[in-house]
């Protein structure tokens, strides 16, 4: 936790690497896993249990938040968009099973979502992309500082720095998070046939099912972070991780000649279409 150690922040623009890598299209492929982490939070898992259509459906959860989230960075008023994604939270609060309370907008409880988000960059560019030099992860962190600035909630639990940043990951997947329901249930083949995420999807929802929900359910299996396995305990075989090897070679080999509009999700793209146009 921060205390009163003083906070490296860094500028946030066209040029900076958050801007580089968050909206790389690539970390569409570690939505769903920032989802589980997330939802390994207790606080977390008992908003979602409660003020979310999670179970009813997921896919349609994750592009609804994803959007905003790349706002804070890409939008012209990105402290405008910042401030309605956390009001968005102000209503998740309550009780849960156990009579502990819970609420979104709780410092440690919000700062840990961020963290998830600002690590799959991390995360994506070292399995799909060209792995982060450690100067490199350090200023990434330092811009995360001034993307969370943007949010307007209370800064307490931000680490100052990298190294104390990666402190506080381990101690999160050792100390707090756990086998929470909604985590257990994301890792595991669905009981039922969930619906397409958006009602312009219906059409081709049969072919993409296996990848958006069968896919990605193997692929958070085979991300998480080896703690994360461990306390969901996932079953994972050598054969499993040659297929997850294999599918690396092939996203890197496909982005190397994939179009410049593909490679960027659109939020960020039209950013720096924005950008272009005004120099």
């Amino acid at each position: 936790m921060n205390g009163t150690q003083p906070l490296a922040a860094a500028p946030l623009g066209p040029g900076s690497l958050t801007w580089r890598y968050l909206g790389d299209s690539r970390n569409a492929l570690l939505a769903a896993r920032a989802g589980i982490l997330q939802a390994m939070h207790p606080a977390i898992n008992a908003g979602l249990q409660r003020h979310s259509d999670f179970f009813v459906n997921p896919w349609n959860r994750i592009i609804r938040s994803a959007g905003p989230i790349l706002g804070v960075i890409y939008d012209e008023d990105s402290q405008t968009t910042g401030h309605t994604v956390r009001d968005f939270h102000r209503p998740i609060k309550g009780h849960a099973s156990d009579g502990s309370r819970y609420a979104a907008l709780d410092p440690e409880t919000y700062f840990w979502a961020h963290a998830t988000f600002f690590e799959a960059q991390i995360a994506t560019q070292e399995l799909f992309g060209t792995p982060l030099s450690d100067a490199a992860k350090v200023q990434l962190y330092a811009e995360s500082i001034t993307w969370y600035e943007r949010y307007g909630v209370s800064m307490r639990p931000v680490p100052g720095d990298y190294a104390a940043f990666e402190e506080y990951w381990r101690q999160m997947l050792n100390h707090v998070l756990a086998p929470t329901s909604i985590a257990r249930a994301s890792i595991r083949k669905p009981k039922r046939r969930l619906p397409a995420p958006l009602p312009w999807m219906n059409g081709p929802w049969a072919a993409l099912y296996p990848l958006l929900v069968t896919g990605s359910t193997w692929l958070v299996r085979g991300t998480l972070p080896p703690r994360a396995r461990e306390v969901l305990e996932v079953e994972w075989s050598r054969e499993d991780e040659r297929r997850l090897h294999a599918l690396a070679l092939a996203v890197r080999g496909g982005w190397n000649v994939a179009p410049a509009r593909l490679r960027r999700l659109p939020r960020a793209h039209n950013a720096f279409v924005r950008v272009q146009e005004r120099r």
